[in-house]
């Protein structure tokens, strides 16, 4: 710590005009991760038709996503770009708690889907995951999260040097190690789990024939399948590659204490945090160009902007079909998909005859 403490002035003072480049750029993260996770957890809770199990592990991921968003972004700007924390010791703890709580959240909770996805399609008769499954795997996921971040809480302390004060993680043992090993719990664990699990996952469904399915709405059912694992491949990878240089960063300088003295390694610093930071907001976006009812949840949250229009198709995306409870998801979809293309068919031909 001897390190740490001998320069005792503030050298993460900055032009005003870079601070406020960077501020736009945190508060644009901000406000559409809010914005944007509140409509999906909206979508999926205002919905009936929404309430399957993958949503509901997306509810999980977009509400761990929206707090890390609104707890954390705009404060660890704040504490980079000034060098200064003036958020007191209790918050500290928290500061330095819950980004691991809610990152180790979101990384399990795709695993998760993925692992469902695998059942749902290599093996579609076994039984699916109930209601109270899901929420106790939910329940599990944020278990364990507080569990392996509550050192980080325990160990989080502040100190007053002569210009500013640090919020820091005084460790008993050497940072780099933890660093390391928390490294490979909430990213490169689950990164691999995920993608062997959609890598069988994708030779099944572009390159072979899935099991079970024989039933006349075969190829329906595969496009919609697709659809499902395409959108959370997306999703897998916005997340990991947002967060790769933040954790290259950390095991690097860990490595290398002389960087931390380098001139422009606030800057680097600044850059891969706000890149992790935004990966809190791209999965609403991927949702809405992906997902055909999400987009129509979207559509009419800002049903109000000129430029955007929900039609009658939107509106039925959303609406309970009075599916049986047995009823598989793909084929759910593939008999929802026929009966808007006769619906439409029926609209059109009442159009041309009013």
């Amino acid at each position: 710590l001897d390190n740490l403490f001998s320069n005792l002035t503030n050298q993460f003072v900055q032009p005003v005009w870079r601070v406020a480049l960077w501020s736009v750029a945190y508060s644009t993260v901000l406000a559409v991760a809010v914005f944007g996770n509140l409509i999906v957890i909206w979508v999926i809770l205002a919905h009936r038709r929404m309430r399957t199990v993958t949503n509901y592990f997306l509810l999980n991921l977009a509400f761990s996503d929206m707090s890390m968003a609104a707890f954390n972004t705009l404060i660890n700007f704040v504490y980079a770009a000034h060098g200064d924390w003036y958020f007191g010791e209790v918050y500290c703890r928290f500061h330095n708690f819950f980004p691991v709580t809610a990152v180790f959240a979101s990384i399990y909770s795709m695993t998760v889907i993925a692992i469902d996805r695998y059942m749902a399609i290599i093996h579609p008769l076994k039984p699916r995951l109930s209601a109270k499954a899901t929420t106790a795997i939910i329940v599990i996921i944020w278990s364990l999260a507080v569990a392996l971040a509550f050192p980080l809480c325990y160990y989080s302390t502040t100190r007053v040097l002569p210009r500013r004060t640090i919020c820091y993680v005084a460790w008993p043992r050497k940072a780099e190690d933890l660093s390391c090993e928390m490294t490979v719990l909430v990213y490169a664990l689950p990164l691999v789990a995920m993608a062997i699990t959609y890598t069988v996952v994708g030779i099944t469904l572009w390159g072979g024939v899935i099991p079970g399915d024989t039933s006349d709405n075969y190829h329906g059912q595969l496009r919609a399948k697709r659809k499902v694992v395409k959108m959370m491949i997306i999703v897998v990878v916005t997340f990991a590659l947002c967060w790769l240089p933040y954790h290259v960063y950390f095991i690097v300088t860990g490595l290398n204490k002389d960087l931390s003295k380098w001139k422009y390694i606030q800057q680097v610093y600044l850059s891969v945090l706000w890149l992790a930071m935004s990966s809190t907001m791209y999965n609403p976006i991927i949702y809405c160009c992906l997902n055909s009812r999400f987009r129509a949840g979207f559509k009419r949250v800002f049903r109000w902007c000129p430029f955007i229009h929900s039609s009658r198709y939107d509106e039925l995306e959303l609406q309970n079909r009075g599916l049986r409870p047995g009823c598989q998801s793909s084929v759910c979809t593939s008999i929802l998909s026929k009966d808007k293309s006769v619906r439409g068919n029926k609209e059109l031909f009442n159009s041309k005859n009013l």
